[in-house]
């Protein structure tokens, strides 16, 4: 069942998490794009730079580190289609404990490969049986702990720091644009934003084939959705978090959807043009701060991770999209 809905973070948890952060997270570099459209200035913030290819390590990092270090000694562990599980991973290595991750038949392999240079144990689960564990937060068959990397407010708070990176360098940005995955990246950033400069909108960015926040928005409330996220993997899953949804709704300034076809395209102009490599869910924000799918002038999009397979990325470039 649902626990409480998640609540905004007040400011000094934010620059809490962003100092204690220092030792794990990389401050990353917000950088111009090159092919914006005629009139408007696009912004990269290239979360793909962390330690573990992804922004997972600011929520998971801060959960992580502000826990009693008695309550971690059996382990950690988290149920995660890659990202998450590569922080916590990453983490354990760091404090020298164990470290799980609970995936689906659908987990990319590159994000396996990396799980296991990381010595993580993987388990992996039916569909059903994955939500059920991270609805649940967690299964009762693990030993050691379970970082949410979503619902956890220390989480929450970690995200945030990005939000407020993004405002010191881009004063007057309009909308930071932001993948949909769990919700938290997105409602973090927002709190950001709520405490320093509230005209910002901040913009979920989701697949024409897998919108669980923009189909909220529309019934104005969570239901279940069709989700064929195709080679994008960590977003476009088939129900929002029903404890995620009053702060998204609260916090979050709308949704921009794209296609398969747009994501792809924009991993390729970010490979030739920028020299940067972003998985599928980092190119989605990308994609629809290209695209005509709205009217800001100025922009910020997260690219919030680069672990992308050696086949996606060459298929890509080839100029096909992947199957």
């Amino acid at each position: 069942m649902p626990s409480e809905p998640v609540a905004a973070i007040p400011g000094a948890a934010m620059y809490d998490a962003h100092m204690r952060l220092t030792s794990v997270a990389v401050r990353t570099p917000t950088v111009r794009c090159e092919a914006a459209p005629a009139g408007r200035e696009v912004f990269l913030k290239l979360e793909n730079l962390q330690p573990t290819g992804s922004f997972k390590i600011r929520p998971v990092g801060n959960a992580v580190l502000t826990r009693p270090r008695a309550q971690l000694a059996h382990g950690i562990y988290t149920s995660s289609s890659g990202n998450s599980a590569l922080a916590v991973a990453w983490m354990a290595r760091r404090l020298g404990i164990e470290a799980a991750a609970l995936v689906t038949p659908r987990a990319p392999e590159a994000k396996l490969t990396r799980l296991r240079s990381l010595a993580a144990r993987i388990v992996v689960l039916p569909e059903a049986e994955w939500w059920r564990s991270v609805e649940e937060r967690g299964l009762a068959a693990e030993r050691g702990t379970y970082i949410d990397a979503v619902r956890d407010p220390a989480a929450l708070a970690g995200d945030a720091g990005i939000g407020l990176e993004i405002l010191a360098d881009l004063a007057d940005v309009e909308a930071i644009f932001v993948p949909f995955g769990g919700g938290a990246l997105a409602c973090g950033i927002a709190c950001a934003v709520r405490a320093l400069k509230r005209s910002v909108k901040v913009i979920v960015c989701e697949l024409e084939t897998a919108q669980p926040f923009t189909a909220a928005l529309r019934a104005g409330r969570v239901t279940r959705t069709e989700s064929h996220p195709g080679f994008v993997s960590g977003v476009g899953f088939p129900l929002l978090l029903e404890e995620m949804w009053p702060l998204c709704r609260e916090l979050l300034g709308g949704s921009v959807v794209v296609s398969l076809a747009e994501v792809a395209a924009a991993i390729k102009l970010l490979a030739e043009r920028q020299q940067v490599i972003a998985e599928g869910a980092g190119a989605i924000a990308v994609a629809a701060a290209l695209g005509a799918g709205h009217g800001f002038r100025r922009v910020c999009a997260v690219l919030s991770g680069g672990n992308l397979g050696g086949d996606i990325l060459s298929t890509i470039l080839a100029g096909r999209l992947p199957p």
